[in-house]
Order: C-alpha cells, then sequence, then structure tokens
C-alpha cells in the first residue's frame, strides 16, 4: 500500500484531535510520512469536527476528499461523510446509530438535515438507510460500538466508568489500527510518548489498546504494515513552525490578543519559556499592536499575531510603524470572512487588504508560505526583512496551513542567521534616527533608551531627527527615502525567492499564492501544466517574461479572485480561468483535477467555483 487516508469525525471537544494525534505518531513510528488536517466547528462543544490522517510512502502535500477508513464516532459524523469513502474502504459505526431517525441528530444542523434527507429519499429518513448507501457504494461496514467498547476494555485495565469513558479516543484508534493489521506495540509508543507527562494515564491508554486488539479481529485484506525506520523527523503544526522560524531569526518580544486560529502560536511559545521570548498577552489589538512597536524602538525584535478581525484594528499602527521605520513582523492567519465569518475555517480573503493596510503611501513587505515547511523558513525571513529594512513585514498564512500538522525533516536551524539591520556605530548627543544619507533608504538605527543619545518619535511626518515638518522639500525626500527601501529589497531577495516554478515550459501555467501550491501540485500529477508559486506579493516578482505567451489559470480561496487581480495589476495579463473556493473548506486533490482536466480539455468556464467539503 502506498497512499492511506484515515478520518475520525465526532463532536467538537470529544477528543477527536487526539485520536488523531495517536494515529499518526503510530504510523510515524513504523516509517510512514504522515499528515493531518483538522476541521472544527467555531463552536466549542458538540458541534461536528472530523481530522484525517494521510500516510504515505513519501512527502505529500494535499489531501483527498474520499478515504480509505472513516472511524465515526457518532450518527452525524455517519450521515455528514456519505459518498466519501472510497469504494472498498472502511466504516467503523455504532449499530445503534442505525435506528435513529436524521431528526433525532440533536446537533445538525437545519441546512444539513434538508441536504441530507433529500441525499437519502426524502422524509426522516433513519440512519440505516445511510448505511446502505454506504454498502451500495461498495464499503465494507463494521458495526462497532465504540463506547462500550471503552467501557468494557477500561474496567478490564482496572479502570472506573467515567475513567474509562475517557479513553475513547484510544479506543477508536486501537479499533482501526487493529482492523489494518498494524503492530500494538508502535502504537503503544505513540502512547507512551503522548502521555508521558502522565504516567498512570499513559499505562491504562496502552491496557486499553491492548484489551481492543484482543477484541477487534483484523479485516482479511487492506492491511496497514510498517515501511521501514522513520529516522529523525519532527511531527509539527503550521503555527508552531511559525513560532520556531521567529525564534530561529531571534525572536524577543511576542504581544497578541487571542483570536482562532493565530492564538495557537504565542500559546506555543508561552508553553516554552526556553524559548527565551517574552510574551504578552494584551487587553485588545490596539494594545498588541503598539506593544510589538514599542518593543522593537527599545531594540527588540518583535512580532504578534492576529487574524482578519484583528488585523482590521491594526491599520493606524501599521502605518505609524511605516512612518517611524520600525522592524515589525505581523504573521496575519487568514480565515473566513468579512467580519467574524468563519472563525475555523480556511481562505485567502485578505490579500487586497494586506496590500493596502493603512492610510497614506509606506513601503512595507507582504510574503506568503505555502506550506508547513514554509510557515518555518518564511517566518524566520520576515523577521530579518524587518529587521535590515526597517519596515513592517506581513506575512500572510492561513487557517489550513495553521491547523495542518505533519512530519518533516528537522529544520536548519543553524541555517539561519538573524540580520543585524543597519546599527550605529556610535551615538551622542541628538542623533539623526531618519538620515537622508541613506543606502536603499535605510538609516543607521539606536534603541531608544540609548544612554547619551536620543532622537523625536512622532506620528507626523518629521525631520531627519524626528521634529515634525510639512515642508515640502523634507516631505518629498522622506517619502522618496521610504520608498527606496522596496527597490533595495527586491534586489537584495533576488527573483528565485520571491516565486518557484514547476514546468514553466508548458503552455498552460497554473498561478498560485499561499496554501494553494500543494494541493496544485498534486492534482497537476502526469498533466501537461506548469505551476507558478507567487511567493511576495508585495514587492511583486516581475513575471512578465515568464507568462508570456502562455495560458494562464489562477486558483485561489476567495470569491472575487484577489490575486487575480493583482496579477493583471503588475502584469497586464488576464488570466483565462480562474478557479476559487470560498466555502471555508480545504481543496482537495479530486475537485483541482477536475478543474485542471475541464481546463485541458476546453470546457471549463472563465470563473469555477470548487465546493467540496462538509
Amino acid at each position: 500500500m502506498e497512499d492511506y487516508t484515515w478520518r475520525v469525525g465526532g463532536p467538537q471537544g470529544g477528543g477527536i484531535e487526539t485520536a488523531a494525534t495517536l494515529f499518526a505518531q503510530a504510523l510515524a513510528r513504523g516509517g510512514w510520512w504522515v499528515s493531518a488536517r483538522r476541521e472544527y466547528h467555531s463552536n466549542i462543544m458538540g458541534r461536528h469536527s472530523y481530522l484525517d490522517v494521510r500516510a504515505t510512502r513519501r512527502p505529500t502535500r494535499a489531501f483527498f476528499e474520499r478515504v480509505d477508513l472513516l472511524a465515526a464516532l457518532d450518527a452525524e459524523t455517519l450521515v455528514r461523510h456519505l459518498g466519501e469513502v472510497k469504494p472498498g474502504g472502511v466504516l467503523v459505526h455504532d449499530p445503534e446509530a442505525a435506528r435513529l431517525p436524521l431528526s433525532k441528530l440533536a446537533m445538525l444542523d437545519s441546512a444539513a438535515y434538508r441536504r441530507i434527507a433529500v441525499a437519502l429519499g426524502g422524509g426522516d429518513p433513519l440512519v440505516q438507510e445511510a448505511l446502505e448507501r454506504y454498502r451500495d457504494e461498495g464499503v465494507h461496514l463494521v458495526p462497532l460500538a465504540l463506547e462500550p467498547l471503552a467501557r468494557e476494555a477500561g474496567e478490564a485495565a482496572g479502570a472506573d466508568a467515567i475513567t474509562a469513558r475517557k479513553t475513547l479516543n484510544t479506543v477508536a484508534v486501537a479499533a482501526s489500527l487493529a482492523l489494518l493489521g498494524y503492530p500494538l506495540e508502535l502504537l503503544e509508543g505513540a502512547l507512551e510518548a503522548h502521555f508521558a507527562a502522565k504516567p498512570g494515564v499513559a499505562e491504562l491508554n496502552r491496557r486499553v489498546a491492548a484489551e481492543v486488539y484482543a477484541r477487534v479481529e483484523p479485516l482479511k485484506e487492506g492491511h496497514l504494515e510498517p515501511v521501514g525506520s522513520p529516522g529523525k523527523r519532527i511531527y509539527i503544526n503550521g503555527s508552531h513552525a511559525s513560532a520556531m522560524g521567529k525564534v530561529a531569526a531571534g525572536l524577543g518580544f511576542m504581544s497578541y490578543y487571542p483570536i482562532t486560529p493565530a492564538t495557537d502560536e504565542p500559546f506555543y511559545l508561552e508553553a516554552h519559556p526556553e524559548s527565551g521570548v517574552l510574551v504578552v498577552q494584551v487587553e485588545d489589538e490596539l494594545a498588541a499592536v503598539n506593544m510589538a512597536i514599542g518593543a522593537s524602538m527599545a531594540g527588540a525584535r518583535a512580532a504578534l499575531t492576529t487574524s482578519g478581525p484583528g488585523f482590521a484594528l491594526m491599520t493606524e499602527s501599521l502605518g505609524f510603524a511605516g512612518l517611524t521605520e520600525t522592524p515589525l513582523v505581523i504573521s496575519l492567519y487568514q480565515r473566513g470572512g468579512p467580519s467574524t465569518g468563519l472563525p475555523t475555517r480556511t481562505e485567502q480573503g485578505d490579500l487586497r487588504f494586506a496590500l493596502g493596510a493603512g492610510h497614506g503611501d509606506y513601503p512595507r513587505a507582504v510574503l506568503a508560505s505555502e506550506s508547513v515547511a514554509d510557515n518555518f523558513h518564511d517566518a524566520a525571513l520576515a523577521m530579518n526583512l524587518a529587521q535590515r529594512f526597517q519596515l513592517p513585514v506581513i506575512h500572510l498564512t492561513d487557517k489550513y496551513l495553521a491547523s495542518q500538522t505533519r512530519t518533516l525533516e528537522p529544520f536548519d536551524v543553524a541555517a539561519i542567521e538573524p540580520d543585524p539591520g543597519v546599527q550605529a556605530r556610535e551615538a551622542a548627543g541628538v542623533f539623526p534616527r531618519f538620515s537622508l544619507n541613506a543606502e536603499g533608504g535605510v538609516s543607521p538605527r539606536i534603541p531608544v533608551g540609548t544612554p547619551g543619545a536620543g532622537y523625536w518619535i512622532t506620528s507626523d511626518e518629521h525631520d531627519e531627527i524626528g521634529h515634525i515638518t510639512e515642508d515640502p522639500e523634507l516631505r518629498d525626500a522622506m517619502m522618496e527615502k521610504r520608498a527606496a527601501k522596496m527597490d533595495a529589497l527586491k534586489e537584495w531577495l533576488g527573483a528565485d525567492a520571491m516565486y518557484r516554478a514547476w514546468n514553466p515550459g508548458a503552455d498552460i501555467l497554473v498561478l498560485g499564492w499561499g496554501s494553494t501550491g500543494g494541493v496544485a501540485l498534486e492534482a497537476m500529477t502526469g498533466l501537461d501544466l506548469g505551476y507558478i508559486q507567487v511567493r511576495f506579493l508585495l514587492p511583486f516578482p516581475d513575471l512578465e517574461e515568464l507568462i508570456s505567451g502562455k495560458k494562464l489559470v489562477v486558483l485561489e480561496y476567495n470569491q472575487s479572485g484577489q490575486f487575480a487581480h493583482l496579477l493583471t495589476q503588475e502584469t497586464g495579463r488576464k488570466p483565462e480561468h480562474l478557479i476559487v473556493k470560498y466555502n471555508g473548506r480545504p481543496m482537495t486533490i479530486e475537485e483541482v483535477r477536475a478543474a485542471f482536466e475541464a481546463v485541458l480539455s476546453g470546457t471549463a468556464p472563465q470563473y469555477m467555483v470548487l465546493r467540496g467539503g462538509v
């Protein structure tokens, strides 16, 4: 077996994230490359959530819509994912759920109820009818009451009924792996590692897993075997990778106001004080950005994280950082908008906002990450760009990357060198912090509070020492000095850092940015297409020669085609096809490939909407 996807679904807060982690780590210990994606409701408890774990013999970039095994921890999972188990795949379900009518699934919202009821023939169908549909599609049904099994296995392991109920996630994983004939000892290793801080809990779950293996017969076919040694790999999500990249580049201060999904990054740093980063949770978004600016002025390498609604409140201060030439990194975790929108779903709807946030003209850099590994490297690069060119850097990522977890080769932290920036060699008295005699627009700086030296800081236009001015010649000189940073930054980066190209000689080129890269590259396997991943949105790379004479397709997560408009603005080329998705669910390999095949066959419309996902 080369490629296997396991899905576990259940109520939000029901432990399914732990289940996915255990499943992934058990497979990783057997040498599989694993990746996991999490789809969860913004409601704290009860609403439907699910996680996919994909195991392959090589690193992958994206996920399929259809899975090989679905472990349904409740009846809602069973009915929501109709049509999403491959023919020949496996459905693990509670047989008691079959007798329930759809109307008795308390957390099933009305829109989903109507859609599923119609799919099952109308009226108020029984869950049994969904099971029959799975069977008709060639899915192997495995009736297995996981909650009673958790109780029985827990009690056999010496736990009381309440404690035994808490092992449900372990039971779901153990039952799935037992069906697949996967070695118990690899799951035991994952349990010991996951519960290392609680040896008693680890031992209970190990004993429960052994009981489940003793009670569940392996399937006759479709077994999953270890494929080798895992070597030295890490298992990490996008939020944590971003935090590690910043630390590698010398991060000293991070402020934040809690907001989904950006908060996971500062939470991770708070849990690791050994990083040496001072992390401060503040009272609102204005305090978060202003505190980071103050820390940077005082000499700390500073950053903050936020999502769209929080970023909207920070724009005046972002302009202040631009005017005062203060290094600042903002990691903007995009989610479904506008307003509160879809707090726990993915989107790329903040591109135009990031490019133009704040009034007036001031230099800033905007770069977007394509993968979990990119989150590490781009966060480090953002820190160094901010320091070297003394400007705000907006690091665009999204919910999909934030909560995506995968095994990777360890990051080469030693290769990240914190850029010292342009520091004054000596300073005394009044210091020309905003000197016009500056190469590439970057003046030497000193930290606020430097003994015996100082300058003025104001939110108004100013002269070289910071005094307010409205002199027209000084205004022109200061605007042009700051603007010069963009050309200097672009030259320093070089074209190779601003975009990546795969098969650029193809007649049809797909262009994307951010997290669309992974699914695009997997979906175009074997197709006569090229792909351009644009990493820097500001400054924009020089693509005119590369795309000349080519048919262009843009792939992105928003309704209006924000990147497509930017491409036209920067190159004069309007793409022939725009493929978008904006329902908050990640693009899958199947739906993107179908869109690409339509383009190649000449049957694709100019504007295509992908609508997969639950």
